[in-house]
């Protein structure tokens, strides 16, 4: 068993895909597998040569990668726990399907993970087409002196305007800004972030994982959203910078958000 479980919802995006398995390749961190939940149309995944080898160029460095069909279409968030329900390493690596990363980026949210104690790190997502586009009014950040702690955060509250520093590049323009780099880190608090998530497998579990989605419409979104702040409320989650994530930037495959589960549920 690996330390970390690699765990990838996706949906018709082999080319996307095929590029974030080749950022896989090149991690500093060789302690992972990875776990695919793949609800494409039939045969999309296998039809693209690109992907296919990636795939062999991963696991010829050791690491094992599981590609599994998880139909009919239940939902994001029954997504996620069917992915959760296939680990058994401590760490899940939460990562959507259209993101690059550095080779830096699963070693230092471990690393700080493990540090911390805490329930979850967040490696929030840049989109490098806003890199010319700074925003200073969006650039607030706070960051933790001294351990993560517990926080509770809800919609509309001051701690939920965070999220604004998650927005095109601002985490880019920030992270130049303070001179931060990969070899020395810093931890900040969060709403919430999205794309790139690692935790502590058994405090995720313990708040009920994604669980809730049985509670929620078939359309929905917002559910990693949901089970973040669940796990921060309790054990404390943060971001970490420099992020290393990039976004790809492609359509959205959840078109239809109206029903917001952390709005639609209970924190």
């Amino acid at each position: 068993m690996k330390k970390i479980a690699v765990l990838i919802p996706t949906c018709n995006r082999s080319g996307a895909l095929a590029v974030l398995i080749t950022s896989l390749c090149f991690q500093t961190e060789k302690d992972f597998d990875v776990i695919i939940s793949d609800q494409s149309d039939q045969d999309v995944l296998e039809q693209n040569e690109s992907l296919l080898t990636a795939i062999r160029v991963l696991e010829s460095r050791g690491h094992e990668v599981k590609v599994l069909r998880n139909m009919p279409h239940k939902g994001m968030a029954q997504q996620r726990q069917f992915l959760l329900d296939q680990v058994e390493s401590p760490y899940s690596l939460f990562l959507d399907d259209d993101l690059i990363l550095e080779d830096y980026v699963i070693r230092n949210m471990v690393q700080t993970l493990e540090t911390e104690g805490c329930g979850f790190v967040a490696n929030a997502v840049i989109g490098l087409s806003y890199r010319d586009d700074v925003r200073p009014h969006q650039q607030a950040i706070a960051f933790w002196e001294g351990k993560v702690q517990p926080e509770e955060v809800v919609p509309q509250s001051e701690a939920w305007n965070r999220y604004k520093l998650h927005n095109a590049a601002n985490l880019l323009h920030v992270q130049q800004k303070y001179g931060i780099t990969a070899d020395d880190p810093r931890t900040y608090k969060i709403a919430w972030g999205g794309g790139c998530v690692l935790y502590d497998t058994l405090k995720l579990r313990d708040i009920g994982g994604f669980d809730f989605w049985q509670a929620l419409p078939t359309k929905h979104c917002g559910e990693d959203v949901l089970a973040q702040l669940r796990v921060m409320k309790r054990y404390g989650g943060c971001g970490l910078l420099p992020s290393g994530a990039y976004h790809q930037e492609l359509k959205t495959t959840v078109p239809d958000r109206k029903i917001n589960a952390p709005e639609y549920l209970q924190i």
